[in-house]
């Protein structure tokens, strides 16, 4: 499921004209670091990456996600930015991980 949501991810920054440069994340949450003009809408964008990850996902996986997943929402309504002004390289974002004991990220790779 991790790679079908990272293929998605990477259909939707393209398809928003950015460049998903690597995808890790957690049991309950994933990290997308993107390459992104500063003038994006980043609200729409992160709406429409849930928007489309969820239908998708949902409808691949309906069986496996019905012992899970009973809501009609596969997100939340979080959402945590960080801008890095393309000074920081992916180690210096694994570090920025809130309310985590463990600085590090799982999962960081290309996305390429």
């Amino acid at each position: 499921m991790l790679q079908r949501l990272q293929r998605i991810f990477a259909d939707v920054s393209k398809s928003w004209r950015c460049r998903l440069v690597a995808f890790g994340g957690q049991a309950d949450h994933v990290h997308l670091p993107v390459g992104a003009h500063p003038s994006m809408n980043l609200a729409r964008f992160v709406g429409n990456l849930k928007a489309v990850s969820s239908g998708s996902i949902r409808q691949e996986y309906a069986k496996h996600l019905r012992r899970f997943c009973w809501k009609t929402g596969f997100w939340n309504n979080a959402c945590g930015v960080v801008g890095a002004g393309g000074h920081a390289g992916i180690e210096q974002l694994s570090g920025v991980h809130p309310g985590s004991g463990d600085p590090t990220v799982t999962g960081w790779g290309s996305a390429s």
